[in-house]
């Protein structure tokens, strides 16, 4: 190779991610829970996540991923102990770690972007406290249920009219249509 050339190679650290974000394409998942909590001011828990899976023998695959975000742990999936999950919980990871590598690395090539754009709203959302009202709460939940509108993945429990019919109890909405 020519010393021309040289400046168009990736660096090794940008190949690794590169490499990252298209094992994420295809293994990775982000999410949005919404979790009934009896004690939750509005009856609900809204719960960011970004998740991989591996097979046991391509652990090192889940490593790689913890040591490119500095963050998230590594443990046996619930009912499949040969398959090992890598996630990261934290909001502030998620916004800080997260959300920028899916921008530059994942998002520009991926069949995902509509999922990844919301999710970003969500946790963008989260960041501002928008969770902490009401109002702010029905339109994350909108977003979510928004996010995988044709998933082959589970489906939730709940409707979206019962959860934010129990969220906003006694309170008059204004939510926009989620986007």
């Amino acid at each position: 190779m020519g010393a021309g050339n040289q400046q168009e190679r990736l660096s090794h650290t940008e190949e690794i991610k590169y490499f990252l974000a298209g094992f994420i394409e295809g293994e990775g998942a982000l999410c949005v829970s919404i979790k009934h909590h009896p004690t939750a001011r509005f009856g609900y828990l809204v719960d960011p996540e970004f998740f991989l899976y591996q097979h046991e023998s391509g652990r090192w695959l889940l490593e790689l991923a913890r040591e490119v975000f500095g963050t998230g742990t590594i443990f046996q999936k619930h009912g499949s102990p040969k398959v090992l999950v890598f996630a990261i919980h934290s909001l502030r990871s998620l916004v800080d770690k997260v959300v920028p590598f899916f921008e530059r690395y994942v998002a520009p090539f991926s069949c995902k972007r509509a999922t990844f754009e919301r999710f970003r709203e969500i946790v963008e959302m989260m960041e501002r406290k928008e969770h902490s009202t009401a109002d702010g709460l029905a339109r994350i939940v909108q977003k979510a249920y928004a996010m995988n509108p044709d998933s082959k993945g589970r489906q939730r429990i709940r409707t979206i009219e019962e959860v934010c019919e129990r969220i906003l109890r006694g309170h008059t909405p204004n939510i926009p249509s989620a986007g």
